[in-house]
């Protein structure tokens, strides 16, 4: 590429109404075996590409350099002649490489570019190449779904996106200020004698700046670097058509050279093709996923240790008399469990039979009666310990009176019927058989021992209810 008007013939393309490239009967000049091309392809988990380099048909020698150094890649157009073109661009693609950063800053990727500038300057001084050299500078810095764009030149960076093929640099040339001004069309520039002259490039202006932004880009995003040796040959509406019918990268590289060289190959033509293979976002999405889930379970951890807490100080400070197996215990916790697991533990048992208390009483105990504290449960137990003691003392009390008064009435009884042997038992009015005064009153003690014995039985278990 050259600062000079180009005289030699130009070719316009007819608008594109074939097949796509690789559809059978495409006229298309082949471009494997050429001497003086140059590819490279490859691919990572994120992106694939494809890059192709041609002197074209015009040129005796290739004055362009790419690289590929994933996730960065860099197109350079060189100028000033034989031998000093191809030096100034491999001197700016060696730079911009040692100074890339490690991220998609567009910032520091711009930087990386102007020190190529300072590169390229200094080449022409020291008789690395030649004074007057230089190059355009066309990079992209590709990380997840962000592409970091740095410029400056006319070598393009075209976004193929759902089929839409759309350019987002802009050309630091002088037909494009024409566009700008809208004194021609971009169709004209393409085509116009002053075409090749630049107004910004590497080499020339020691406070040269680069363009620089960046883009958000996804899965299945097509992207597409070039010389101008394809964007001069070459309409955008049949790079689009080209890029979106071939299938990898590579192929679609091939493709856009072929119809460079086939619409004339005026200039070197050089192409890179990256395609997005994972814009990172599915994994975004699932790490921001686990994230949460981790978060989630975090959250449930965290408010089942505080519900254990709680059980355990709720167990903790918790008592109540219980139903031990038959016999009076002090239990520590809650009459409850979960999945088999009791929320209690037994602390003291006792020799007190739940049956020999009162039946109401029974029924608390095996519902559970909540004290307060471990001290309090013991006293319980032996306070019905002392009901059930007094209990059967006053109703054996009871039965020895009984027993007592009962002899005492059949002695007396006895005694009565020997003072009055042989006396004829006395009727009532009706004629019935009488006892005997003294018998009747043996048994009337007799009825009253009993009855006394079994009120004071009953008041007790009112009493321990």
């Amino acid at each position: 590429m050259t600062t000079e008007p180009s005289n030699a013939p130009q070719t316009t393309p007819e608008p594109s109404t074939q097949e796509p490239i690789n559809a059978p009967g495409r006229n298309e000049m082949p471009v494997e075996n050429r001497a003086g091309a140059n590819t490279d392809s490859g691919s990572t988990d994120t992106l694939s590409w494809g890059a192709r380099s041609d002197v074209g048909l015009v040129r005796s020698h290739n004055e362009d350099s790419f690289l590929v150094q994933a996730p960065l890649f860099v197109v350079c157009d060189g100028m000033g002649g034989h031998a000093a073109g191809e030096v100034a661009s491999s001197i700016a693609v060696q730079t911009i490489a040692e100074h890339t950063p490690t991220h998609a800053d567009d910032i520091l990727l711009g930087v990386a570019v102007e020190d190529a500038n300072t590169a390229v300057l200094e080449g022409s001084l020291n008789g690395t190449g030649k004074p007057g050299m230089g190059c355009t500078a066309t990079c992209v810095y590709i990380e997840n779904n962000k592409m970091a764009v740095a410029h400056v030149g006319d070598s393009r960076i075209y976004l193929l996106h759902g089929g839409t093929l759309v350019r987002i640099t802009h050309d630091h040339s002088y037909v494009e200020e024409l566009v700008d001004s809208g004194e021609i069309t971009a169709d004209e520039a393409r085509i116009h004698p002053s075409r090749s002259i630049i107004t910004r490039a590497l080499g020339s202006d020691p406070d040269m700046y680069a363009d620089h932004f960046t883009l958000d880009v996804s899965t299945g995003d097509r992207i597409i670097m070039c010389s101008d040796g394809l964007s001069s040959m070459v309409p955008d509406k049949d790079i689009e058509e080209l890029a979106v019918s071939s299938v990898t990268p590579q192929a679609a590289a091939d493709t856009l050279v072929s119809a460079a060289l086939t619409s004339g190959g005026h200039d070197n033509v050089t192409v890179v093709v990256i395609d997005v293979v994972e814009d990172g976002l599915a994994s975004l999405r699932n790490l921001q996923n686990l994230k949460r889930v981790r978060t989630w379970i975090i959250i449930a951890a965290a408010t089942t240790l505080a519900i254990v807490a709680v059980l355990f100080g709720l167990i903790g400070n918790s008592w109540y008399v219980g139903n031990n197996d038959g016999t009076v215990g002090v239990y520590r916790g809650v009459r409850d469990e979960f999945l088999g697991i009791p929320f209690h533990t037994l602390t003291e048992n006792s020799s007190v039979e739940v049956s020999d208390l009162p039946n109401a009483l029974q029924n608390q105990i095996n519902e559970g009666i909540i004290v307060s504290s471990a001290e309090e449960g013991h006293a319980t137990i032996e306070r019905y310990r002392d009901q059930i003691d007094d209990q059967k003392t006053k109703a054996a009390r009871a039965a020895e009176e009984t027993k007592a008064s009962a002899g005492a009435n059949q002695k007396q009884q006895h005694d009565d019927e020997d003072g009055n042997e042989g006396e004829d038992v006395s009727r009532n009015e009706t004629g019935d058989a009488t006892p005997s005064a003294a018998a009747q009153t043996g048994k009337l003690a007799a009825d009253e021992a009993e009855n006394s014995a079994l009120a004071q039985a009953q008041a007790t278990e009112r009493e321990g209810a």
